[in-house]
């Protein structure tokens, strides 16, 4: 069974996938760097003079593969959800569509399952939190075009991901959230669920993303 936020009537946005609904996956640019060496990381030592042994390891050399780049990404609900008559059954499809994770930390999202009226870009932006783990904080404007003649704004989706890169950099999976708002503030839905993505490269067939 595939849902859309169409047929949820725009109760909620997208992450672009992240489209209702981020991650991605959190805030932050660039990712995580250690700090580099400087005079004060030096020790005083007594007696003979000796050398002291330091791991430093830079951005990028914990991996050989970045979330950097376009991504196929899929929203499969695990069935919880609330503020949506009747649920969202576990294993529905919620969302779909194309994702890019830049290199300044940033993301942008197209929600395939979304009508352009509703709102179907997003923004985000991304910190690297351990060994190929990302996590993204990501927000959405949905609209519900029913309502007067250009449409009328609900208010902001808030999407975050944490995601696990696979060790080759041409996958990813992890878990998602979406709460959708009103202006006023008040939860409108929440819904939770996984989220996977799969590279596009240059050779990437028409074929892959369907």
């Amino acid at each position: 069974m595939k849902i859309t936020f169409n047929k949820l009537a725009g109760t909620f946005c997208t992450f672009a996938l992240a489209i209702l609904f981020v991650p991605n996956s959190t805030a932050q640019c660039g990712g995580y760097r250690n700090q580099l060496p400087t005079h004060t990381n030096w020790h005083p030592q007594f007696g003979q003079a000796r050398l002291l042994q330091t791991a430093i390891v830079a951005e990028g050399e914990d991996d050989n593969v970045s979330i950097v780049g376009f991504w196929h990404v899929k929203f499969v609900s695990d069935g919880i959800s609330s503020g949506i008559p009747g649920g969202v059954p576990k294993g529905a499809e919620v969302d779909a569509g194309y994702s890019q994770w830049h290199s300044d930390g940033t993301e942008i999202m197209n929600s395939g399952g979304r009508a352009p009226n509703t709102g179907d870009f997003c923004l985000g932006v991304w910190a690297k939190i351990g060994q190929r783990q990302y996590k993204l904080n990501h927000f959405a404007a949905a609209w519900d075009p029913t309502k007067g003649p250009a449409g009328e704004l609900i208010g902001p989706a808030h999407i975050q991901e944490e995601v696990t890169l696979a060790p080759s950099g041409d996958s990813f999976a992890g878990s998602f959230t979406i709460n959708q708002y009103d202006e006023a503030g008040n939860l409108l839905v929440h819904l939770e669920g996984k989220i996977t993505g799969t590279r596009i490269n240059v050779y990437t067939p028409e074929s892959s993303v369907f």
